[in-house]
């Protein structure tokens, strides 16, 4: 399985570098939790969850944490450079205490995602983060403004084609753990259905505009380290899998749904389950040589302890790991992961890769 889609990636990298034009779309919005959020944390003095500390953002160009999640850049970045952005768009915070870094960064987009936030309202509650919901609700601020400016016509015509990248629902079903009670598992990842509906067209994004959807699915979560704590010989928590698992089922179904009620709404899903345990099942296919313990961290698989200096030890072949620290990917794997969201087989990401929703006019 690995081999064949590594050669499928490597021709549609080749096809993508041929084909390469001006940005298709005038600006990127992104939703979702710590796999995207790019400094939303940091901006939040209540929050428990960030990432301004070393020994975060080791390898990024300033050698200093960004609040990102990573060694380096994440996902969100190098899916933006694909797309033609210079780096991925600013955290909406970051922002709005300034209306001309409002009007100058807005038509170009801007990013609500963050760290250890959900599609439940109740996920993260008590680590001071920005759920789901509330980032839907900074956006429609944002889609006010751009009306003010542009007027409501030019506004529609930006925000269709404009790409809404979603990473959500790993910290719903890691909370979900070790306490597991009131619903099935199948009601539960019901409740996530309905939560990732209501997000989309209830409540809603594409009432608000939104028309390009990016969806990044929930990854073999069982299997970072952090997970695999739960067992004595390192294993990767199946439960945890088989929610992740369930979910991208369920999550299929949905946009199919979706897609067939609204005519104009476009979608890409990611199956980042399935990129992440074909790595795990043959890391040197990938060029990893270690998928089990974080890089940075303390303790059993470096992961009984966050990435922190000076408690932390950090590795110095961060390319050689899958993960940076308890559960985020290292920057090497984020860039494996965003290659093949953006020009991978339908297999791995379906019905049309990310760079074909790009150019879909």
């Amino acid at each position: 399985m690995a081999e064949r889609w590594v050669h499928s990636l490597s021709f549609f990298l080749v096809m993508v570098a041929l084909h390469r034009a001006d940005a298709a779309v005038p600006a990127m919005f992104i939703l979702g939790d710590s796999i995207a959020d790019v400094g939303t944390n940091s901006l939040l003095p209540f929050s428990f969850i960030r990432a301004d500390f070393p020994y975060n953002g080791i390898d990024f160009p300033s050698s200093q944490p960004t609040g990102r999640f990573s060694n380096g850049f994440n996902i969100v970045d190098f899916i933006a450079n694909l797309t033609d952005f210079q780096i991925s768009p600013p955290p909406f915070l970051s922002l709005v205490n300034s209306q001309s870094s409002m009007d100058e960064q807005f038509p170009k987009g801007v990013s609500f995602a963050s760290g250890g936030s959900g599609l439940l309202d109740e996920t993260g509650k008590y680590f001071g983060v920005i759920p789901l919901g509330q980032q839907i609700q900074q956006f429609a601020t944002v889609q006010s403004n751009l009306t003010a400016a542009i007027g409501s016509e030019e506004t529609e015509k930006l925000l269709s084609k404009s790409l809404f990248l979603i990473s959500s629902g790993s910290n719903d079903i890691i909370s979900r753990f070790p306490i597991i009670g009131g619903l099935t598992n199948e009601d539960f990842i019901e409740r996530l259905s309905d939560a990732y509906d209501n997000h989309i067209k209830g409540q809603s994004l594409f009432k608000l505009g939104a028309r390009k959807f990016a969806i990044v699915g929930v990854p073999a979560i069982g299997c970072c380290p952090m997970s695999r704590l739960s067992d004595d010989n390192d294993n990767c928590n199946k439960e945890m899998n088989e929610y992740a698992r369930d979910f991208q089922a369920t999550l299929t179904a949905l946009l199919q749904k979706l897609r067939s009620e609204y005519e104009e709404m476009k979608y890409s899903l990611g199956n980042v389950y399935e990129i992440t345990t074909d790595i795990i099942d043959d890391p040197p296919a990938f060029n990893f040589k270690d998928v089990k313990s974080a890089c940075c961290g303390t303790g059993r698989l470096n992961a009984t302890f966050p990435c922190l200096q000076p408690i932390a030890t950090v590795c110095s072949n961060r390319d050689d790991h899958l993960f940076w620290d308890l559960v985020h990917p290292t920057q090497h794997a984020a860039q494996l992961a965003a290659q093949t969201l953006y020009s991978g087989p339908p297999s791995l990401v379906f019905p049309i890769n990310f760079s074909q929703l790009v150019e879909d006019d």
